[in-house]
């Protein structure tokens, strides 16, 4: 009886092109790895969230765009979901985090914007402009799926102490509402990708890849913070 071939996704596809920066991003990094043995200090992680903050804000009006863009009513819907939950959950975690810390709100949005997120904020900024919504989503894609695997990896071997700012923050990425909308968004762009031409699909390699280096500098910027 012949083997069934498997069939790799297209968001597979994305990953391995870009393996080595994936790794770099999200599996090996300093940054990462001490949020979760609990090593990182108070004072990289400020600088971090600060600086995610203002992203997050930008981040935000992408997905606006992304919204408008979308081309049926399901998809603007997730799309949404996306935006209110990264507006209203994940911005509410990291005000709630610097209120701890004694960073009112005021001061959190009136942190000077970084070299690295600034670069950041305008590759995506850039690309709901310019791009189709298949482009858009594999651009998008880094920053939720990336987030995603770091939480439930960190979650599964958590050396940090029950409590602490390290183990707080991984719960906040190991959710069922983050996995969901990240579930979503893989199949999304492995939908597009699969009935993209070739240039297109180029194109969201490109954007994916650009997308995939700009979180590696994120982590980089706020490791070398101090």
């Amino acid at each position: 009886m012949p083997r069934t071939r498997k069939t790799t996704r297209f968001s597979d596809q994305l990953k391995a092109a870009c393996g080595a920066e994936w790794r770099s991003a999200h599996e090996d990094h300093p940054f990462v790895r001490a949020m979760g043995d609990g090593t990182l200090s108070l004072a990289r992680f400020q600088y971090f969230m600060r600086q995610d903050y203002l992203f997050l804000i930008d981040y935000c009006r992408v997905l606006g765009l992304t919204v408008s863009k979308s081309g049926d009513l399901e998809s603007m819907s997730w799309w949404a979901k996306l935006l209110d939950e990264t507006l209203n959950s994940e911005m509410a975690l990291h005000r709630s985090f610097c209120a701890d810390f004694g960073i009112s709100e005021k001061e959190l949005e009136a942190t000077a914007t970084a070299p690295g997120t600034l670069a950041y904020n305008r590759h995506l900024m850039q690309t709901a402009h310019d791009e189709t919504i298949g482009v858009i989503a594999a651009a998008l894609l880094p920053c939720q799926w990336g987030y995603d695997e770091i939480g439930r990896r960190l979650a599964s071997n958590l050396k940090a102490k029950p409590g602490s700012f390290h183990a707080r923050w991984v719960a906040g990425y190991n959710s069922p509402e983050y996995h969901e909308l990240t579930d979503w968004l893989l199949a999304f762009v492995d939908r597009l990708g699969s009935q993209a031409g070739k240039p297109e699909r180029a194109r969201m390699q490109r954007a994916f890849k650009t997308s995939t280096r700009h979180e590696l500098a994120f982590w980089e910027q706020a490791w070398r913070s101090q």
